[in-house]
């Protein structure tokens, strides 16, 4: 067994999407190949409506899938082809673009206002650029959830872990997406597969991963003068750890416990061409998609 070690810890950063919304961005439209075969992560959530109610209306995407995991409120989604539902608390839905739609994602709060959820975007690889278009929508009742003797609650929304497997299947990226609850004081490991790339992304509480190079442990963030600070879920804090090689993840729960998702995945390695919601092999493929959506024939009709 070989720790993974950590390769960077780094804070989401507040940004602004769709028609107005207020989120943190973990990454995203920077360097593709980091975190292959995902290229974006973002964490919204608010307590007051006008910093979400206006959502994410309509627009495209082309060449990847989006998974969305609603924590608090509801998210309420159509596309082009004629598909709407909404997600509530605890729903997940896996949305495979793959040769084009168009959709919109329009959150509302809870009965107290607050609205919580995460997007994930994965790459497809290029023989499935094209793919046809397809959801999974998934309750949250339908997503297993292990409880150890400790205390540490796993939820698996994809892949296999501790002999229970999520409820989403056949995506490109082979993913693992689990959320991970351990309590104040446990110190926990967890499996992932060496040929992953993986993350971390810390929601709630506190703690520390272990390092391979620092057997003691590395806190979750060290401030500019080089002393080691707790990430606590209080003033925006939300911290992305990115980890190299290896096949565990080593946590130690600060006296609040942790939550983190931790998600992982096969690389798929191939060139990418990236403009907005629409991710290609190349720039060509790229200027086709844009012509496409601008001629009105970026939708293909159903086989």
């Amino acid at each position: 067994m070989s720790i993974r070690p950590t390769l960077e810890t780094r804070r989401a950063m507040p940004t602004m999407e769709g028609a107005g919304v207020r989120l943190h961005r973990a990454f995203g439209f920077q360097d593709p190949t980091e975190l292959d075969p995902f290229l974006l992560f973002d964490d919204f959530r608010g307590d007051r409506p006008d910093d979400y109610i206006r959502g994410f209306p309509w627009h495209p995407h082309r060449g990847i899938e989006t998974i969305t995991y609603v924590l608090n409120g509801t998210v309420e989604h159509g596309d082009s082809l004629g598909n709407s539902g909404k997600l509530g608390a605890g729903d997940v839905q896996w949305m495979t673009a793959g040769s084009g739609i168009l959709h919109q994602e329009m959150p509302k709060g809870n009965i107290a206002g607050q609205m919580h959820g995460f997007q994930l975007w994965a790459n497809l690889p290029s023989g499935l650029k094209m793919t046809a278009p397809r959801y999974q929508d998934v309750k949250g009742k339908d997503i297993p959830e292990v409880v150890d003797g400790d205390g540490t609650r796993v939820k698996i929304i994809v892949g296999s872990f501790w002999g229970q497997t999520g409820p989403v299947d056949g995506i490109a990226a082979d993913p693992q997406y689990l959320d991970i609850f351990v309590p104040a004081g446990v110190k926990k490991t967890f499996k992932v597969d060496t040929y992953r790339r993986a993350f971390a992304y810390v929601f709630q509480g506190a703690g520390k991963f272990a390092d391979a190079s620092r057997p003691h442990g590395v806190l979750l963030e060290k401030e500019v003068m080089g002393e080691e600070v707790n990430i606590r879920d209080m003033s925006g804090n939300r911290t992305l750890i990115r980890f190299g090689t290896g096949d565990e993840v080593t946590v130690q729960a600060g006296p609040e416990g942790i939550r983190f998702l931790l998600i992982s995945g096969a690389p798929i390695e191939e060139p990418v061409a990236w403009h907005g919601p629409i991710v290609m092999n190349t720039q060509d493929e790229l200027r086709q998609a844009i012509r496409e959506l601008n001629n009105g024939t970026f939708i293909r009709p159903a086989h």
